[in-house]
């Protein structure tokens, strides 16, 4: 399992013994093989209040009216199966990752399908004098602690559409999803705790609406220009007191090569295709930026955590989902700004048990010379969370929890959701 994963989630069990230092070792020749992973499957039950259209709305994209629903599904983490390399060749240490994350939920008409992602695939090679290189797919740079951070990637927090992999945990509700990309990083060795990682990955085209709430998006999601990521971080020990402190940042040029308004909004929101898409979006060349910082402290079973990010043009939940407003008149884009974060706290009882609470929110304003169009769109999704999170055995959690979800719109329509869940996740 990839070694970010496995310390975020020792760090999330806060040191209880509940997840193996090491997954499945095999010695194989040169190599020595490391075959990881988990297991999750939670029942969870969603309460909504979603009445009406809300586009970027965590609480979902279309009205559903008050309802309950059930589903079984994997949480924040999807299931994991990691196959792992490292070897010692011509003074440079050699490692390969390579996974699949099938999921829980049914797809198929006769529930015999389910949804899978393959997000790593990766080689590095390095000294610890020098440092190392990484070339492939694996979690993004900016904002990849936010997540390994967040006490839901044990569990579910909010609720994802019907068929979907995972759920979002807190991702659009204090920060933006670091996603798994293609790409090539570079990190330094630890010098006594300070370590730093730059990285050329993949660029997103930008999704926005338009004057008449149109949806604008990009035909090919793959930017013409990469992304550029980094980030840097200071992990500490002082007597009883262990933390880390960290800043990331991303910038990106976006252009309109590839963006057409693809459907429309009736005024009952339902979607539907328009005829004949309008020619590509053309603009001023833009850089959207984003930054972060955030910090953990840990004192006798005590974990704090607090996180904040900004930027314009990086959108809301996912990266560059939302992120500007095309203009029809002139055929330009203006990028939004948005910004967020969260806190959570958690406390390890004396019979291993930890119980957590978190609050964050994500917003996101309306671009330069959007006046009062596209009223729909998203202000702010916030989510309260309480969670348990107890280990049975070594390597199998049982969780619990409750997630409260508010998403609401600029001309101030609001939606919510109740999500409880039940569940375990077994590490290997």
């Amino acid at each position: 399992m990839n070694k970010n994963i496995k310390l975020a989630v020792a760090g999330a069990i806060l040191a209880t013994a509940s997840v193996a230092n090491a997954g499945i070792i095999i010695p194989a020749g040169d190599w020595t093989v490391d075959i990881g992973g988990n297991v999750n499957t939670f029942a969870a039950w969603t309460k909504s209040e979603s009445t009406k259209t809300i586009t970027g709305a965590i609480t979902g994209f279309a009205p559903s009216g008050k309802n309950t629903t059930n589903n079984f599904t994997t949480g924040l983490l999807p299931h994991f199966l990691s196959v792992g390399g490292t070897t010692r060749q011509n003074d440079l240490d050699v490692a390969f990752t390579i996974s699949i994350q099938p999921g829980t939920s049914n797809t198929g008409a006769f529930g015999n399908q389910s949804a899978q992602d393959n997000r790593q695939a990766f080689m590095t090679f390095g000294d610890k004098s020098w440092g190392s290189i990484k070339l492939g797919k694996d979690l993004g740079v900016f904002a990849s602690d936010a997540i390994l951070s967040d006490m839901t990637l044990l569990g579910v927090g909010a609720p994802n559409g019907p068929g979907t992999n995972t759920t979002l945990g807190r991702i659009g509700t204090g920060y933006i999803y670091a996603d798994w990309k293609p790409q090539i990083s570079y990190t330094t060795p630890n010098f006594s705790g300070l370590q730093a990682t730059v990285a050329i990955s993949q660029g997103w085209n930008g999704t926005g609406l338009d004057t008449a709430g149109l949806a604008v998006q990009s035909t090919n999601r793959a930017a013409a220009s990469p992304a550029y990521e980094g980030k840097a971080s200071y992990s500490f020990a002082a007597n009883d007191v262990t933390g880390k402190v960290w800043v990331s940042g991303i910038a990106q040029k976006i252009d309109g090569k590839g963006m057409n308004v693809i459907t429309a909004a009736l005024a009952d929101g339902t979607a539907v295709a328009v005829a004949t898409a309008q020619s590509a979006v053309t603009m001023d060349e833009s850089i959207a930026y984003g930054g972060d910082i955030g910090a953990n402290v840990n004192l006798h079973g005590l974990g704090l955590t607090g996180y904040y990010y900004s930027g314009n043009g990086i959108g809301t939940t996912g990266q560059f989902m939302q992120a500007g407003y095309y203009k029809n008149a002139t055929k330009t884009v203006y990028l939004r700004d948005s910004d967020g974060g969260y806190v959570q706290a958690t406390y390890v009882l004396p019979t291993k048990t930890k119980v957590g609470v978190s609050w964050g929110i994500s917003n996101l304003d309306r671009a330069e010379n959007e006046g009062a169009v596209n009223g729909a769109l998203v202000k702010e999704n916030e989510m309260w969370t309480a969670g348990v999170y107890h280990p049975l055995t070594k390597h199998v959690n049982l969780v619990a929890e409750y997630s409260n979800v508010t998403s609401k719109a600029h001309n101030g329509d609001e939606n919510k959701n109740y999500t409880g869940s039940l569940g375990a996740i077994l590490f290997f």
